[in-house]
């Protein structure tokens, strides 16, 4: 089984630069680091954050969640955030994918 994660929030008008710049540092992170079969994108549109995490090789996250730049990324995003993000995680097999490790 693969996983998928998908974050969808709305960030505060006055707080959406901060939390465009803090997702930014996790991607400079994870290009240092380059984990091997993982995915992940940042979508923007307005004050709307979408993240897309996707493992092709478990159902583990630890090659994100336990980078500083996420830690500090996620310490304060409720305070970042209209309303709590919504958070889907699955677990699924890959059938098939394009530009996907």
């Amino acid at each position: 089984m693969q996983r998928v994660t998908l974050v969808r929030y709305t960030a505060k008008s006055d707080r959406a630069a901060e939390n465009e710049a803090l997702s930014r540092a996790v991607f400079a992170e994870l290009k240092t680091t380059a984990p091997a079969q993982v995915s992940y994108a940042l979508f923007r549109n307005g004050l709307d954050f979408v993240h897309l995490f996707v493992n092709t090789a478990s159902e583990d996250a630890s090659a994100l969640v336990e980078l500083d730049s996420f830690k500090t990324y996620s310490e304060g995003i409720a305070d970042r955030c209209e309303a709590p993000p919504e958070i889907s995680r699955l677990a699924l097999t890959l059938l098939e994918s394009y530009g996907l490790s």
